[in-house]
């Protein structure tokens, strides 16, 4: 869900911007670009590797946006960042409440809605093999109860855990 509502957000969002051309120390570029160029720096300072996997992800979506743009009317575009826009919500606001079932970082820290892609990213590298020094903190090794036990407050009976 995270994967497809945040590729859907950022293409929706990147759309419009690729109706204005930009000319910027003698290369003709658009405002897509340029607006996503500044996130992008952040993201490879943030990880490099995750950066670069963003990077070439983003190289991906704004030829893909200049494609729709260049391919179909001005009404079309906006139409389809439209359907991206509540498609991406929907599939966030769904794998929130369905799977992971707590509302979105953003909602209390709006800054977080830079951090999406990074974690996506995170995720894929470590479903890859790649970094496990992050799936030690994106995917902790879960904690295990003594037989008989439960961490579930209800089912305790107003007992604390037996590691609390």
């Amino acid at each position: 869900m995270h994967v497809f509502g945040i590729i859907f957000l950022f293409l929706a969002a990147i759309l419009p911007l690729n109706f204005w051309s930009v000319q910027i120390f003698g290369v003709q570029t658009t405002m897509a670009a340029m607006m996503v160029l500044p996130v992008l720096i952040y993201w490879l300072l943030l990880d490099t590797a995750l950066g670069m996997g963003i990077v070439g992800a983003a190289v991906l979506l704004l030829s893909t946006a200049s494609i729709i743009v260049s391919n179909v009317s001005v009404g079309t575009v906006w139409s389809i960042s439209a359907v991206l826009i509540v498609v991406g919500v929907s599939l966030q606001i769904i794998g929130h409440r369905l799977f992971e079932r707590r509302q979105p970082a953003l909602l209390d820290n709006p800054p977080h809605l830079l951090l999406g892609p990074m974690f996506v990213m995170a995720k894929l590298f470590i479903a890859l093999g790649f970094r496990h020094d992050l799936a030690l903190i994106i995917d902790p090794v879960p904690q295990t109860a003594a037989l008989g036990t439960t961490f579930y407050a209800d089912a305790r009976n107003g007992e604390t855990h037996p590691n609390s």
